[in-house]
């Protein structure tokens, strides 16, 4: 999933913000990772898991153009950030603007460290987000450029993302339709998997 989600779904199962997003960029085990951070580090592949897996993901995936299939995925993650930040009062009781401050402020507290479970790769994606303010932004045409420009970055098939704004604009009822059917079933799965996290990955002090 894309950075906003990870980052709503760890507030709403009050797991490490830094550990959720991190986990789309550490290779380490979780076993090895500070104890504070397996459980979000944990919750991350569980997510990605079922994002990857989900028939309702799948099949709006395959309505993606053929040419367009090895950023299809990419494209549904922008466009379901961009639905979280401008339905966001619908599933967080917080402004997504006090949400984003409070973010970035826990954000650049877990960048002060750099190792294998604060990678380089993400802590520099830390500072773009704060700096661009990438969260309020969501929710705007300019904050879809912006996430597609992001994920272009480094792609081997970067050139396909040229457009694929005006792509996702013409996409809108199927990527909306299958953001709003499928989100609610995510946050759910968060909310449970945050109470059945394997006893290893609590934080100390939280197992029975």
């Amino acid at each position: 999933m894309n950075i906003l989600t990870h980052l709503h779904l760890a507030e709403i199962s009050k797991t490490h913000l830094g550990a959720n997003l991190a986990g789309n960029f550490v290779t380490a085990p979780i076993d090895s990772a500070p104890q504070a951070l397996r459980q979000g580090l944990w919750l991350n592949q569980e997510i990605n898991q079922l994002c990857a897996n989900h028939e309702l993901t799948q099949e709006l995936i395959a309505l993606f153009p053929t040419r367009l299939s090895s950023i299809a995925a990419d494209l549904m993650f922008v466009s379901f950030d961009h639905y979280l930040a401008y339905y966001w009062e619908e599933y967080h009781q917080q402004p997504l603007s006090e949400f984003s401050q409070k973010a970035y402020a826990e954000l650049a507290e877990f960048a002060t460290q750099c190792d294998e479970y604060h990678p380089q790769s993400c802590l520099e994606i830390i500072a773009d987000m704060r700096r661009q303010d990438w969260l309020n932004n969501y929710a705007t045409s300019k904050g879809i450029q912006q996430a597609l420009a992001q994920r272009a970055k480094g792609h081997p098939h970067s050139a396909l993302f040229n457009g694929a704004d005006k792509l996702l604009a013409k996409m809108q009822i199927e990527t909306e339709t299958a953001f709003r059917t499928f989100y609610p079933q995510l946050m759910a799965y968060t909310r449970i998997w945050s109470r059945k996290t394997p006893s290893d990955y609590l934080p100390s002090g939280s197992a029975d």
